[in-house]
């Protein structure tokens, strides 16, 4: 049996969880969400534990188990706590600023990169090279987070771009010039 999905879920106090018609909604102080589940899992909610079963022993219900579980996990937990990605720009020249609703930022193109915010993600600039994505929906916080960095991904020779403040870029060394080859 899986490791993942057997483990019980604590559904903590201030949020709301409910399983009908194959479709789980949970709903907290950071926000609601909800997941169509599959048909072959089982959710039993009891009072504050949710456990995540499936009907049989196949290989698809098996992948599909610790998924489920997974998923209902983050939901509660993305409801109550909320996620967070923070990005770093590197590069002289490089920064970042909000105005209203966008993400302007200066990337060394001839023109600025703006990235307006969508429903249920907050953007957030302490400073000119950091950002912070906020949202309690990990897939759309991770997915938002991802579409910033591509607009100027970490270049290995001098390290400039956008990347997550966990990254380490792995420095290559430029091309040797005519004193090397004597």
């Amino acid at each position: 049996m899986s490791r993942i999905g057997r483990k019980p879920i604590d559904v903590p106090s201030g949020v709301e969880v409910s399983f009908l018609n194959k479709t789980f909604k949970v709903k907290g102080e950071k926000g609601e969400l909800s997941q169509i589940i599959h048909q072959n899992m089982q959710i039993d909610i009891d009072g504050n534990k949710i456990s995540v079963s499936r009907l049989n022993d196949e290989k698809f219900n098996r992948s599909l188990h610790g998924l489920t579980r997974s998923l209902i996990a983050n939901m509660v937990e993305g409801v109550k706590k909320g996620f967070e990605k923070t990005l770093e720009i590197n590069g002289v020249g490089y920064r970042a600023k909000k105005q209203g609703n966008d993400l302007i930022m200066n990337l060394g193109f001839s023109h600025p990169v703006v990235v307006s915010e969508i429903e249920g993600i907050s953007i957030d600039v302490p400073a000119a090279n950091r950002i912070i994505v906020r949202g309690a929906d990990k897939q759309k916080v991770g997915q938002f987070a991802a579409e910033i960095r591509m607009k100027r991904p970490p270049e290995p020779y001098k390290g400039k771009g956008i990347k997550y403040n966990y990254e380490v870029i792995r420095r290559k060394e430029g091309k040797a010039g005519k004193s090397a080859k004597k």
